[in-house]
């Protein structure tokens, strides 16, 4: 059996993984966002945005084709500027305030891994910006422990298009797929798509993905966690066996000195 190559990277899905999954109504984010922005119309606008968004994550899905906030809005006529934007947006944060601090293993995984010498990245298919992604890392205290960072609205490609895997693993300067280890709660994005590269895949299975939201191959992940701060150990298993094969490799084969010497004495 050849042994599992050793981890150079660990690469996290943020929505479901880093924080944890919450069930939402997402009529109700555009509510909060088309009640600022145009309160006679709000449950119209709301609805269209709605479409508009649900229209950007399956081209995602489908296409692998990203998008952002912004495209969303142009096309249902709002323009994403001035002071009137500016209050919607801020509702509609605020609405999804709750539903983005992290898991409360996290700091302690991060700071474990990072202590090993394994760099930490995170890899978001998402419609929000770097800017608003590193706002919930800072006021949730881990921006400083993430080594690289990809976010989908930044890329033409969301997950599980290659590139995107291979833009992050050049975030966190690693060119070894099989060296790096992708964790998330999807079958598709986060353990097909990756092991289609090279990596390996854990799976954080409590997420209630919908039926419409799954991809079209569903991998098998090379470990399951319950937590994640079960991770370490999942990982610490990866490096030991590459620790004793490296060791056995460099001692030779048992005997071999012996049998050097007879052949030389003969």
């Amino acid at each position: 059996m050849t042994a599992a190559p050793g981890v150079d990277a660990v690469i996290f899905d943020w929505g479901g993984t880093l924080t944890p999954w919450h069930r939402i109504e997402l009529f109700e984010q555009w509510q909060a966002y088309a009640t600022a922005y145009d309160p006679e119309r709000s449950d119209e606008l709301a609805a269209a945005l709605l479409v508009a968004e649900e229209d950007t994550w399956r081209a995602g899905r489908e296409h692998h084709r990203s998008g952002t906030l912004d495209e969303i809005f142009r096309g249902c006529g709002v323009d994403p500027t001035g002071d009137r934007h500016e209050r919607a947006l801020a509702a509609y944060y605020a609405f999804w305030d709750p539903h983005t601090h992290l898991d409360p293993d996290a700091p302690a995984l991060l700071d474990g891994l990072r202590s090993r010498g394994i760099r930490v990245g995170v890899l978001s298919n998402t419609l929000w910006t770097r800017e608003h992604h590193e706002e919930i890392f800072a006021r949730d205290e881990i921006l400083d422990r993430i080594d690289g960072a990809v976010y989908s609205s930044e890329i033409p490609y969301t997950k599980p298009h290659p590139e995107s895997y291979l833009a992050a693993m050049r975030s966190v300067d690693v060119v070894d797929a099989s060296r790096c280890v992708f964790v998330g709660d999807r079958l598709f994005e986060d353990v097909y798509g990756p092991q289609e590269l090279g990596m390996r895949a854990v799976l954080v299975p409590h997420s209630e993905i919908p039926d419409y939201q799954r991809g079209h191959t569903e991998a098998e992940p090379d470990a399951v966690i319950q937590r994640l701060g079960d991770l370490l150990a999942v990982v610490d298993g990866w490096r030991t066996v590459e620790r004793s094969e490296t060791q056995g490799a460099a001692a030779g084969p048992v005997g071999s000195s012996r049998d050097h010497e007879g052949s030389r004495s003969s």
